[in-house]
Parts: C-alpha cells; structure tokens; sequence
C-alpha cells in the first residue's frame, strides 16, 4: 500500500501559489537560519560536477536548482520542476539572466515531463512529505536520472531526540505563529501538520528501496528535525 500526503494535491498547489513571495524568508525563519548550509549538503550529496545534468524535484523559487546549476560548471546544466506557477514564476524572475543553463519548468513530481536517464543526479528538499504517493515520487526521480546517478531527498521529520522535541515546538506552535503574522496562517499550519504525518527517516529509507534505489543511506541532523536521504540508481547488474 503506497503512502502520502491525504491532502488535495490543487490545495496544496494554491497554498504554494499564495505564499511564493515569502517563501525563502519564511524557509530562513523556519530552518533557524541553517537553510545555506542545509543547502550545501544537498549539493555535495549528489556528486554534481562540472558538466553534469541536475534535476530539482519541489524546487520551490529555485535556491538549490541554483546551486546545482553552479556545481555543474563549466558545462553542465541544471532544471527545477514546481508544481505551483507561482513559485515557478519568482524562480524564473530571480534567475540571473546569464545563466543560460539554468532553466524551471511547471511540472508534476509523480509524472515528471523529463526523458528516462536524462540526468546525473536529482535532488527534492521539503517537498516529498507534500506528495500524494511518496514511493511514486522517488521512482520518478530515479526513472529520470541515469543508472550510477544520485537521488538525493532532505526533509523535516518529527524528532525522537530529547533535544529534537524540544525544538519542535518551534514548528508547532512558533512557526504558525510567524505564518499568521504574514497573513498564511493556514499554510503554515499545514507545514506542521505534514511534518507529524511524513514518515520516519527508516521508513522514508525503506521506501526509497521499494522506488528501486540501491545503496541507500542517510543522516539526521539538529536532533533528527531533518534528514538527508542519498539513494543510487540501480543499472543492469544491480537488478541482476
């Protein structure tokens, strides 16, 4: 039996539409300024270098699409997908003009609009807890990227650390509370309550092997809030 998010994917889309013009400030906020260096850890996960193809899965306004993008020069190339217009729509306006690799699209995560093997690596941050079938969400990304190539997920979790639960009162109940001073107090409720019903990181582990990846690992950090899954693409002698 598959697992995801029970919410109604167009409500979703229009919540992500609404609160595209304060999402980076917001992610700031939220991440207790952590999310540059969550970023890089993203990044240096995939094993992009120069010349290689990423792919960004959620890629919201496109921070970590840049930052692959960056990773990948010279020569490389770097696409995000966001099911949401508007947080393709400020992507698209902040990307610096002569990025010419760099490119966003308007796309469905369970039904990515990308060719079989097409890319090196593909990452999604804070976007697999928002899709209706998370199993489906990792085999797209692995269908899109070439065998030996990364599939990279980060994530918030619910802690189970003594210190993780006591930070996590400041997604219960802070983090809704600054949504509501920005007028998306409902968005920002939601955030909380997707993050209580998205899986364990073992159980994310596991489905990532279920999606087909090989070699799947990952890490918690700041007391298990949030976790870095690496999987890799399984070619023809691993499936052997």
């Amino acid at each position: 039996m598959s697992q995801g998010n029970s919410a109604p994917p167009q409500k979703v889309e229009e919540m992500f539409d609404r609160i595209s013009g304060v999402y980076d400030g917001m992610n700031l906020a939220i991440s207790g300024f952590q999310e540059p260096r969550w970023r890089k850890r993203i990044v240096a996960a995939t094993g992009i270098g120069p010349g290689d193809k990423a792919l960004d899965v959620a890629c919201g306004t496109g921070k970590v699409t840049t930052d692959l993008y960056r990773a990948a020069q010279p020569g490389g190339e770097a696409l995000g997908i966001d099911f949401s217009a508007g947080m393709i729509e400020v992507a698209t306006e902040r990307r610096p003009a002569e990025l010419e690799g760099l490119s966003f699209q308007q796309g469905d995560a369970l039904d990515l609009p990308v060719e079989d093997d097409a890319f090196d690596a593909a990452t999604i941050a804070y976007g697999m807890r928002n899709l209706a079938d998370y199993r489906q969400g990792f085999a797209e990304m692995a269908r899109a990227v070439r065998p030996g190539g990364k599939v990279v997920c980060f994530e918030i979790h619910t802690p189970t650390s003594a210190f993780g639960r006591s930070a996590a009162v400041w997604f219960d109940h802070v983090v809704p509370l600054i949504g509501r001073l920005v007028g998306q107090g409902d968005a920002y409720g939601y955030l909380a309550n997707s993050v209580k019903d998205y899986p364990s990181p073992e159980r994310i582990a596991e489905i990532m092997r279920e999606a087909g990846l090989a070699n799947v690992d990952w890490q918690g950090f700041m007391g298990g809030i949030v976790a870095l899954h690496v999987g890799t693409v399984a070619g023809a002698e691993d499936e052997a």
